[in-house]
């Protein structure tokens, strides 16, 4: 029998006394926080600075994007959001933090937290953490995003675009009533999955040779389902690795607590084996470079697998959210919807005009893409780095070694210091208008920037535009009643959790 009175304090009294112990230990860290660590001298709220727990909530509730944005207004370019984290809103750290780095200078690491959760992880493009093996993928994967690759995939995207019209047309054939006794032309469509549908289909051929059947069906793969419910929970993962519960999230892996990551990341193991079976000189995609060179780069797999999985998702996902929000923006906006209309109907005299490169063209059309992406990028958060040993400058402030680090993109899109009318939708701002001369674009980054920008930008640009104009060539849209407040509370994880987008349709009559 095991006696319960220890030094003559019986259970009770042990228990108070841990609770007392735990309760001043907590105490004291939060004092340490607060008066004595390094970050003290940097503003921002009081539970912010002392502890690790309110960023966790606002993460987990899907509101961390919009909390750092008030803070900012509330604070200035600076604030410390945790205790060991800054956020900025200022285009010098942009630089600062992400760009490129003088030969033997150290970069700013990715914090292994945020992109590397899970110990058993092997890393990607985006999680690596070595300069050198980084770019070794880099330069594998950048034949499949070149200018040459992109024309030789111009069939294969063009064709998922043109099959997005035919399936929208048949959606919208039959005349429905937006309200009892008003009859519409045309009919309503959620276009959030039309959108989905069609980028996921997209990079399926690219990625891996084959499509997910999305458009086809009318519905979700269920990979597909997997990939939207994964990016969900890793907010809840990187919430507890926040608050310092990393040996949970192990164990959770560990344990198969992760069933759609799991489930992703096997559905993703038998697609990459299907494309290997092509060879790696099937087809100009974006793996075909990292299938040829595994041998010499030393990946086996596993490797192969977890870069595979993070082009379908980084290539698609982001994408559709973009042409989401636009589709909002312009038809909540409707004098830049009729100029873009206008553009795109008098510079293209019939579909097979429109093309990757014509589209280049579109002035108006790339400033409503840059204006949607400011009013609504598809990354919310920042993407923390670590500051090097010895600490380093950002955005002339004098930062600790071990600091994370980040600039939120909704954030500094939308800081009144930096943007005229921020919560509006104005394309002119990119057009040189000088009503918005005091515009600070560079503070815009959703590509990010230095040499681990994102790869697929001037694919994700391309693709954008041609479904676009595709879409506003044929068809008259106006939002659904229902979808008016489309914005309003719509949470965000990584990336944000669009609501159904509920949009009439008319098919123009040539």
């Amino acid at each position: 029998m095991v006696d319960l009175h220890v030094s003559g304090l019986g259970l009770p009294n042990l228990a108070l006394l841990a609770v007392v112990s735990a309760t001043a230990y907590y105490a004291a860290w939060l004092a340490y926080n607060l008066l004595l660590h390094p970050l003290r001298r940097f503003p921002g709220p009081l539970l912010h600075r002392a502890s690790h727990l309110p960023r966790a909530y606002y993460l987990v509730t899907g509101a961390l994007g919009h909390k750092v944005a008030d803070l900012h207004r509330a604070y200035g370019p600076v604030v410390r959001v945790a205790p060991d984290e800054l956020a900025f809103a200022d285009p010098q750290a942009w630089r600062d933090i992400y760009g490129h780095r003088a030969p033997g200078e150290p970069e700013f690491e990715k914090d292994g937290r945020f992109y590397r959760p899970i110990d058993d992880m092997p890393e990607n493009i985006v999680s690596a953490r070595s300069r050198e093996y980084h770019g070794a993928l880099r330069r594998q994967l950048a034949h499949g995003f070149s200018e040459r690759s992109m024309r030789a995939q111009e069939p294969i995207i063009g064709g998922y675009v043109d099959l997005l019209v035919h399936k929208l047309r048949e959606a919208c054939s039959s005349p429905v009533s937006s309200s009892p006794g008003k009859a519409e032309e045309g009919g309503k469509v959620n276009m959030r999955e039309w959108l989905n549908w069609c980028t996921f289909d997209v990079i399926g051929d690219l990625g891996f040779g084959s499509p997910f059947g999305c458009l086809e069906s009318g519905s979700y793969h269920p990979w597909v389902r997997r990939i939207t419910e994964t990016i969900r929970f890793g907010g809840v993962v990187s919430a507890l690795m926040g608050v310092g519960l990393g040996g949970l999230v192990q164990a959770i892996s560990r344990c198969g607590g992760m069933k759609s990551r799991d489930e992703h990341q096997k559905l993703t193991r038998e697609k990459l084996l299907q494309r290997i079976e092509l060879g790696a000189e099937g087809r100009p995609d974006f793996i075909e470079g990292l299938i040829r060179k595994k041998d010499e780069l030393g990946m086996d797999l596993l490797q192969l697998q977890m870069n595979a999985s993070l082009l379908i998702v980084a290539g698609s996902e982001t994408t559709a959210t973009l042409l989401s929000g636009a589709t909002f923006l312009l038809l909540t906006n409707p004098e830049a919807l009729e100029k873009l209309t206008n553009e795109v109907r008098s510079t293209f005299a019939d579909d097979a005009d429109i093309t990757l490169s014509s589209v280049g063209s579109l002035s108006y059309m790339l400033a409503c893409l840059n204006e949607s992406l400011r009013r609504y990028p598809p990354v919310v958060i920042g993407l923390p780095r670590v500051v090097p040993k010895g600490g380093a400058q950002v955005a002339g402030h004098v930062i600790p070694e071990g600091t994370r680090v980040a600039v939120w993109h909704y954030a500094i899109s939308h800081d009144p210091a930096l943007w005229t009318d921020p919560m509006g939708f104005h394309p002119e701002r990119f057009l040189g208008d000088p009503r918005f001369a005091g515009d600070a674009l560079d503070a815009m980054q959703p590509f990010s920037l230095g040499p681990r920008n994102c790869i697929g930008k001037n694919l994700a640009y391309a693709e954008m535009r041609l479904i676009l104009a595709k879409i506003v060539y044929h068809f008259d849209m106006r939002i659904a009643a229902e979808s008016r407040g489309w914005l309003e509370g719509q949470k965000a994880f990584t990336v944000w959790d669009k609501p159904p987008l509920q949009v009439y349709l008319r098919p123009v009559k040539r």
